[in-house]
């Protein structure tokens, strides 16, 4: 299937992303993690904490995506590829923990299982 040329004639020319645009994604990012971080730091409960994690590697991937954005470049949309990749990695094994921490203490407070230390 080829594009007619009347169509690609008026297409808008793709250019680098504004810094000001740039700046209003980076501050959200940094909001994002910084919610994240609070809310890891925070929580007692394994499950919100896993959260938390994830919502600072979407951050970092706003933050990779802002970036790539501004200097024209592909390569913060592939690091946001292997961030996706480390945070389905990181909820499948957190999903297994709490799943057999809870079958074995019955609660998933991080303070139960303090004594699990060597």
């Amino acid at each position: 299937m080829t594009i007619p040329m009347a169509i690609l004639a008026d297409a808008a020319p793709v250019t680098a992303a504004a810094p000001a645009n740039v700046m209003v994604t980076l501050v959200l990012a940094l909001a994002l993690f910084g919610i994240g971080l609070v809310g890891f730091l925070t929580r007692r409960n394994m499950i919100l904490m896993f959260l938390c994690t994830e919502l600072m590697f979407q951050a970092a991937a706003l933050a990779f995506v802002a970036f790539g954005r501004m200097w024209m470049d592909l390569s913060g949309q592939l690091m946001v590829i292997f961030i996706l990749t480390v945070a389905a990695a990181e909820a499948a094994l957190a999903l297994g923990l709490v799943v057999l921490l809870y079958r074995r203490k019955e609660t998933l407070s991080n303070e139960a299982w303090a004594d699990m230390k060597e």
